[in-house]
């Protein structure tokens, strides 16, 4: 069901003006989400250590990876039946408020609810930038703009950890301005969205899907927070027991509901559509095998190489020109024949063998080493991301869009927390066991460094600490890190079986707010509607559907 634009409103022409102006506006949004990930990650170690939180430092990317899961499929919905605009600038909002509570945070706990506050505000950016540009721009040309956006991460990438290890580092300011910054960049971000972002409204009578989203709520959570302590407290511990049934009950109440619900919050027929669920399954295969990577390699550099957070930071920047290199020559191939399918399978290799190459790091690992296998994750995240979201887009019908990408971003997010989850459960749980050793096998010099125990543990310690306590300190990193990327592998072995299975469905002419009628592409059709007196919500264009076995829509 539909919501109808409102018929009081004027028809939008997507000339390539309005298109450029509109995009100008999400990749004001986007820039802020991206710049505030790469800003965390180089001040990661010392915002831990200052609030005492090393032993759970998962909690930091988990929080904001949580909330930002939490929220997609609610942001995809509501926006395909209530528009975008509004949900895109409240995102930005809540952003922007969170990093000031972020700033401010006396301790460790209230650090992490704040991030959480961030992940709500950053899912929506994330989801409703990729819902807007399919509802702006036709699928075959989407890839016309995945170059600005590869850029647009690169940017962030180099210029997020120079800023950030530039802020931790400095006496004077300190790893709050990582959050202080997003301020102007969010208030920049919300004044050109208020005026540049211009789509249209709609209007919904339909009764929200409430319990469908406290049961995926109540799924999501159960889940993750299961994967977490069991890996911390035991997988028999009683209360990871108890999150487990939570999971199992939540998850199956969530089916019953969604299979009764008149607008449902995840519509279960997308899971007939073979195209959607693999492309889906890619996406949620490489999550659980690549992002808890990237989150814990920059603490993995500054501990054993010795490296400021600006340093360490430097060393992203291999991966960006992977990211850019790769993603510019795929959106220029798929632009001239529309195929797409190769560059998943290739990148989903390029990621497995990267991944398989890090379990070899040890703490005498080289830079240039380390800064190769950043630029193959980069190459193989070019390849992928963005064209497994396109396979998702185009495999559903334009009335979809917000919510096959939702549902599709949100299966990957699932997959990246339970990553980071796990990842960092066996990172910390090791790294904890390792660094008590370490201390208490130089416990004077642990002493006369100050450092008391792992929890305290600060780049800056480290390199003061002097030998022996330096390499002690720097092989307990080596040994708790690399091996665990072990536990990643057979999961992007299936992301690649997946990538074979992908069908490649031919990618559809016209943009959805065009395929939905709620605008037109050149004024000369404006015009003609005016002579004919049709009103202001445009008829839209009868598409070609033709449905096959597996319920693969092919729009033409």
């Amino acid at each position: 069901m539909q919501a109808p634009p409102d018929s009081s409103a004027p028809p939008i022409v997507l000339t390539r003006r309005r298109i450029n102006v509109i995009f100008s506006a999400l990749l004001a949004g986007m820039l802020m989400a991206a710049l505030d990930q790469t800003i965390v990650s180089t001040s990661m170690p010392t915002i831990v250590g200052e609030l005492g939180g090393v032993s759970h430092m998962a909690w930091v990317t988990t929080a904001y990876l949580l909330a930002t899961t939490l929220v997609m499929p609610v942001y995809g919905k509501f926006g395909d039946l209530w528009g975008r605009r509004t949900l895109f600038l409240v995102a930005i909002g809540l952003f922007t408020v969170a990093s000031v509570g972020a700033a401010l945070a006396p301790d460790f706990t209230s650090f992490v609810v704040w991030r959480g506050v961030q992940g709500l505000g950053g899912g929506g950016l994330m989801i409703l930038s990729q819902a807007i540009i399919a509802d702006i721009v036709p699928a075959r040309e989407r890839a016309r703009y995945m170059g600005p956006i590869g850029a647009l991460f690169g940017l962030s990438a180099v210029a997020g950890p120079l800023v950030g290890g530039f802020l931790t580092d400095s006496p004077a300011l300190g790893w709050e301005w990582c959050f202080w910054v997003n301020v102007p960049v969010g208030v920049g971000a919300f004044l050109i969205g208020w005026f540049a972002l211009s789509l249209p409204r709609k209007r919904s009578t339909t009764p929200l899907d409430v319990a469908g989203i406290v049961a995926l709520s109540a799924t999501t959570t159960s889940l993750v927070l299961a994967t977490d302590l069991g890996g911390s407290d035991g997988w028999t511990a009683p209360v990871t027991l108890a999150l487990a049934a939570a999971f199992v009950v939540s998850a199956i109440a969530f089916v019953l509901v969604e299979r009764r619900a008149v607008e449902p919050i995840v519509p279960l027929s997308l899971f007939r559509n073979r195209t959607f669920v693999v492309a889906t399954g890619m996406g949620m295969a490489v999550g659980l095998g690549m992002f808890s990577a990237i989150a814990f390699m920059p603490t993995f550099l500054q501990m054993s190489s010795g490296l400021s957070a600006a340093d360490s930071g430097l060393l992203m920047l291999p991966m960006t020109a992977g990211i850019i290199v790769t993603i510019q020559g795929s959106a220029a191939s798929i632009l001239e024949d529309g195929r797409y399918k190769r560059f998943t399978i290739a990148g989903t290799a390029v990621i497995l063998g990267a991944v398989v190459w890090m379990t070899t790091l040890t703490g005498g690992t080289s830079l240039w080493t380390i800064g190769v296998m950043f630029f193959a994750l980069g190459c193989g995240l070019g390849l992928i991301m963005q064209n497994v979201v396109l396979a998702a887009q185009n495999a559903v019908p334009a009335t979809q869009i917000g919510t096959a990408t939702s549902t599709n971003n949100y299966f990957r997010e699932v997959g990246a927390t339970l990553g980071v989850a796990v990842f960092g459960t066996l990172f910390t749980s090791r790294l904890a066991e390792n660094l008590t050793g370490a201390l208490r096998g130089n416990a004077e010099q642990a002493a006369a460094a100050g450092i008391t125990s792992p929890d305290t543990l600060v780049p800056s310690a480290v390199e003061a600490a002097g030998e022996p306590l330096r390499t002690a300190i720097v092989d307990a990193y080596a040994d708790s890190l690399a091996p665990v990327f072990w536990y990643l592998v057979p999961l992007l072995v299936l992301a690649l079986l997946l990538s074979f299975a992908l069908r490649e469905v031919p990618l559809a002419e016209h943009a959805g707010m065009v395929a939905r009628g709620e605008a037109v592409e050149s004024e000369e059709e404006l015009a003609a509607l005016r002579r004919s007196g049709a009103h202001a919500a445009v008829p839209a264009p009868e598409p070609t559907v033709r449905e096959d076995h597996d319920d693969d829509q092919v729009r033409v």
